[in-house]
């Protein structure tokens, strides 16, 4: 079993570009300049980001979690529906989980979509690339192994024999796991192994943890950041074990049929999006504070004021979708025995050429898909 680490070290050809933070289109955000920007890269920076002739209804997927800050954001604060402009209704839908996202665009239900990266991989290969698109990242780093401080684990090793829950099988912090886990010559008990791996709601994950019923957990925020707060300490933050501590946690897709009809409405989308993040990292503190309120109107329940304040030093908002590690995370999931007995070929899983319109319009360095 290869790590991260290592197989990303084999790809330092693959960049994940930084981008700018200084050009954030200025004035009005509905206002579109019209004087033709430097060109980033070898994309021709349009005139103007056009906002859709309509009639249009363009439906927007996300969960009501901080790692989906920006969408929470831009839906509350009417940036998504201002870079649309009026020909275009915005519909809003929220979810609880990858799958569920996948029926829905599966069925035509959204159009456009916040998600983990494991579950736009299983997306795509379930539709044999047809179905879907990532066009943008939302959000990096974020996720954690975290143990209870009174079951002598000092070493990977002493991870024999444990309880570790995790948040679905085959999701993004469950291959993470059990990737780690072979990494250091272990396996779960399915598999022959000595290691039990428990799929859990992130609920359930935090009373069972509480009750000293499991071991450790592998996690996501506010979840990690709950744990912690219940007793548990750190015993690995996930971004250790990537090039420049980054790695997706969430994406933006977009139904494939949709890009195609409606390419317009995608970019103009996609101004928001990144208007969005350039707000969050501009402001954290306001953002915050608009994410917990969007969050509140969704589930009846805001977090904590601690709790969102250390669950938010974890995690990086960035329109960057860090290709590399994506693709790293699917070689894991294929070698887990999730993504079937065909190795991949994830060649047209991004459509990035609307987000670097975008970029190239705000003077913001373009972005590779490779």
């Amino acid at each position: 079993m290869k790590s991260r680490t290592w197989q990303l070290s084999l790809s330092a050809s693959v960049a994940i570009v930084a981008y700018l933070l200084a050009a954030c289109g200025g004035g009005d955000a509905g206002i579109r300049a019209t004087a033709t920007p430097t060109p980033a890269g070898e994309v021709t920076a349009p005139a103007a980001i056009n906002t859709p002739s309509g009639p249009l209804t363009l439906r927007l997927g996300y969960f009501p979690n901080i790692t989906h800050a920006p969408a929470l954001i831009g839906v509350r604060d009417g940036i998504f529906a201002n870079e649309l402009g009026p020909n275009v209704k915005l519909e809003s839908k929220t979810f609880n989980a990858g799958p569920a996202v996948i029926e829905a665009l599966f069925a035509g239900e959204i159009d456009i979509s916040y998600i983990g990266p494991n579950p736009a991989i299983n997306g795509f290969v379930q539709s044999d690339g047809k179905a879907l698109r990532i066009i943008a990242g939302a959000a990096s780093g974020g996720a954690s192994l975290i143990i209870r401080t009174d079951r002598n684990i000092n070493a990977p090793e002493d991870f024999a024999n444990k309880k570790i829950a995790t948040p679905q099988l085959g999701n993004t912090q469950d291959v993470a796991l059990r990737t780690w886990l072979a990494d250091h010559g272990l396996k779960a008990k399915e598999k022959g192994g000595n290691v039990t791996i428990l799929p859990t709601e992130n609920a359930t994950t935090l009373t069972l943890f509480q009750k000293g019923d499991i071991d450790a957990a592998w996690v996501p925020e506010p979840w990690a950041t709950r744990l912690l707060q219940a007793g548990g300490k750190v015993f690995l933050d996930e971004r250790t074990l990537w090039p420049d501590g980054k790695f997706v946690t969430t994406n933006v897709i977009v139904r494939s049929a949709f890009l195609e009809k409606n390419p317009e409405a995608v970019e103009a989308f996609l101004l928001g999006h990144v208007k969005a993040v350039q707000a969050i990292i501009a402001d954290p503190e306001k953002s915050k504070a608009t994410a917990n309120a969007a969050i509140k109107g969704i589930t009846n329940a805001a977090l904590a004021g601690d709790v969102i304040d250390a669950a938010w030093m974890n995690l990086e908002f960035t329109f960057d979708p860090l290709p590399a590690t994506l693709r790293a995370s699917a070689e894991s999931a294929y070698d887990l025995g999730f993504l079937g007995n065909k190795r991949l070929d994830l060649t047209n899983i991004y459509a990035l050429a609307p987000l670097n319109r975008v970029l190239a319009f705000l003077k913001i360095s373009t972005i590779k898909d490779q």
